[in-house]
């Protein structure tokens, strides 16, 4: 099951923008259509959904968004299938598809004001007063 995408290939050259945009969009239905075998995989159940991930994909296209030249998309349509290729053939661990799809480029988003709100007054005190 992890070795259906090994046959998928970009085609070398897109003739037209429109071209390319269609590639573009057969990329994401392939991405898409591998979430459940990646999420079976790497046991991502516990830290996110289908639905968040298939957000992640779409940002990470929506990104080159303004990119015009279809040589270049073509380039990044095959780094996203060597990309793909990778997590689905479980080429990468966990931690990497945790950190690269589900955390993000912001990193984890803590809330500090909820912490003060639960701390005693001899904490804020003891934090106010100590330097870190």
């Amino acid at each position: 099951m992890a070795f259906t995408m090994r046959a998928v290939k970009v085609p070398p050259n897109s003739s037209s923008l429109e071209e390319a945009r269609k590639r573009t969009f057969d990329f994401f239905r392939s991405a898409c259509r591998s979430i459940p075998s990646v999420m079976e995989i790497y046991n991502l159940y516990d830290v996110t959904t289908a639905a968040q991930l298939r957000s992640s994909i779409a940002s990470q296209i929506r990104q080159n968004a303004s990119i015009t030249n279809p040589k270049v998309i073509d380039m990044l349509l095959f780094k996203g299938m060597e990309e793909l290729n990778n997590i689905v053939e479980h080429a990468k661990q966990r931690h990497h598809i945790i950190g690269q799809y589900v955390v993000g480029n912001e990193g984890l988003v803590q809330d500090v004001g909820t912490k003060d709100l639960r701390a005693s007054d001899f904490l804020k005190k003891f934090y106010s007063t100590n330097y870190f």
